[in-house]
């Protein structure tokens, strides 16, 4: 059953990687306002992440290469399911629509948990928990300020839907447990499928691929373009995914991807200590209803529903 323990440790783990996800845009304005195409950044953030933890990842699998072999297509599907898609298709739709509409379209992949594991698991949400979804939707809208300067164009609806779904994938597949990874070789692996995938696409020109070596606006000063690089793929991608898969196996899907609705609190947070976007009085008010709505469907889960509930609890190597 999962313990009071191991819940809390699969909290801190998803708000140290939500935390490090919301500093990807900040890292990133910087590379597509200096000229990097989405794909370019996409795919160098997760390959520079994919390095940083091929050492560690090798290490976990002395004397345990067969996992890895056997769960090759495996690896694959949540490098392109789970890593690729959900951030090409995000940064394709935000040069459709406005960011705000394009965030809350991804955050609809949390939804699609639900959906998932009430469908496919019987893990039906209790009264609480759907309310606390209602809440946190709410508390969505008002963060992202939806309804000021919106824009939308149905292509980006749909690249918006896609990114929803690469989100909801990361979830259901980070919380798989039965090939037997460490969470940390499971972000290794990913994060390796998926920079292959793209620079595969960007090789066949099915992905723009442009870069620049120049120097770059950051933090509201020139520096050079290793910064938001080194930023993404350290933190915004290696920290990021590793601690958010090890926090999944822990929490279940369900649990950790509403937990994951944070990421917008502390992506408004990184703007503003970073860019001077200083949140308005609605956003602030939207972020304690997120908030609010997290501990509701927290509250609301009952461990039986919860699948890392069904399992003695590991340790977790790492990150996803």
């Amino acid at each position: 059953m999962l313990d009071r323990r191991t819940a809390l440790v699969g909290l801190l783990l998803a708000v140290v990687s939500a935390a490090s996800f919301g500093t990807a845009g900040v890292f990133a304005s910087g590379l597509l306002g200096a000229g990097w195409s989405a794909g370019a950044a996409v795919t160098v953030r997760m390959a520079v992440a994919a390095l940083a933890l091929t050492v560690p990842a090798v290490l976990q699998l002395r004397g345990r290469w067969h996992l890895l072999r056997s769960n090759l297509p495996a690896v694959a599907a949540f490098g392109a399911l789970a890593v690729a898609l959900p951030q090409l298709a995000y940064f394709v739709a935000v040069t459709r629509l406005s960011v705000g509409v394009a965030l809350l379209l991804e955050y609809c992949g949390v939804l699609l948990v639900v959906l998932w594991t009430w469908a496919r698991l019987g893990q039906r949400p209790s009264r609480v928990t759907g309310a606390g979804m209602v809440v946190a939707v709410v508390g969505l809208v008002l963060v992202l300020d939806v309804l000021s300067g919106a824009r939308i164009d149905p292509v980006g609806v749909m690249w918006g839907l896609l990114a929803a779904v690469g989100l909801a994938s990361y979830f259901i597949l980070s919380a798989a447990t039965e090939d037997g990874l460490p969470p940390l070789v499971s972000a290794w692996a990913g994060l390796a499928a998926g920079a292959l995938v793209l620079g595969a696409a960007a090789l066949v020109g099915l992905v723009s691929w442009r870069t620049a070596t120049t120097d770059v606006e950051f933090a509201g000063r020139s520096t050079s373009w290793l910064v938001p690089i080194l930023g993404l793929g350290l933190l915004a991608a290696a920290i990021a995914y590793a601690t958010g898969i090890a926090a999944v196996r822990r929490l279940g899907s369900r649990t950790s991807s509403f937990v994951g609705l944070s990421e917008v609190l502390f992506a408004v947070l990184a703007a503003w200590l970073a860019l001077g976007q200083q949140p308005g009085p609605v956003q602030l008010v939207g972020g304690i209803v997120v908030l609010g709505g997290i501990v509701l469907v927290r509250l609301g889960e009952r461990p039986a529903d919860d699948p890392a509930a069904t399992v003695d609890p590991v340790p977790a190597a790492s990150d996803r």
